[in-house]
């Protein structure tokens, strides 16, 4: 089987400027150069990363993103139930247990949310990603990151279950800088303070200048993708603001 690219930038979203060394070898090295070795198929990885991450007692959200990242790269839950059973023989009962709680909420089979994900998915040209884990702690609901491009400049697609919605944010820049917003499947929302909010649905393009308050995300009752498109600038930071309550609830 032929591995496909592993590309990472959390380091760099998450550590860039605070310990742009760190994110260096966390991006490039260890899945830059470890992940896209071809003597090990990324399914084995990733099932040999969950099981180093359990004996280790680590049970946050960087195994939650293994555990998928296992389900995404073809480990079943007949595997996984194995993996963590086994393991949990050598490196105690408890630690088998808070795995298995992590993993039932992933490997849920024949699922309502795994299907209407795999439907999402098959509306769309480009991947939904990986759990964004990084920025977990800015959304409401469960979003995902797929990288485009991480050169020239920086494309992703971010897809939003249904419900799931930034906080407010503002991107601030010196000159320049700001984003863009490229609908792609579903149905979703953009708000800008102080202004109604925005029904987008495939090729819908919203212009984010530097310096607005705004928020964004899936309708309540649909996934929802776009692209976001970094416009290049000098000096650019993202401002977390407080989470969307009211204005969403007025939202159908």
């Amino acid at each position: 089987m032929t591995n496909e690219k592993v590309v990472q930038t959390a380091g760099r979203n998450a550590l860039g400027e605070f310990a742009p060394e760190f994110a260096h070898y966390n991006d490039d090295v260890l899945f830059g150069e470890n992940w896209n070795n071809q003597d090990l198929d990324l399914k084995t990885r990733s099932l040999i990363t969950v099981v180093a991450l359990m004996s280790s007692g680590v049970t946050d959200s960087s195994l939650k993103y293994h555990l998928q990242n296992a389900k995404n790269h073809g480990v079943s839950q007949k595997e996984i139930a194995a993996a963590i059973t086994h393991t949990a023989f050598y490196t105690g009962w408890p630690k088998g247990w808070a795995v298995f709680n992590m993993a039932k909420e992933i490997w849920q089979v024949e699922s309502v949310a795994d299907n209407a994900r795999a439907k999402h998915q098959a509306s769309m040209l480009f991947p939904i990603g990986e759990p964004n884990v990084n920025y977990a702690k800015f959304f409401i609901g469960n979003s995902y990151l797929a990288p485009i491009s991480t050169s020239q400049v920086g494309i992703y697609n971010v897809t939003f279950e249904p419900g799931c919605r930034n906080n407010w944010h503002v991107h601030n820049a010196k000159k320049g800088g700001g984003q863009i917003l490229v609908a792609v499947a579903g149905r979703g929302y953009y708000q800008e303070w102080g202004k109604d909010a925005i029904e987008m649905k495939p090729g819908d393009t919203i212009n984010i200048p530097a310096g607005v308050k705004h928020w964004h995300g899936a309708a309540p009752d649909s996934w929802f993708s776009h692209l976001a498109i970094e416009v290049p600038g000098e000096e650019g930071s993202n401002e977390w603001l407080e989470p969307v309550i009211e204005d969403y609830a007025r939202l159908r």
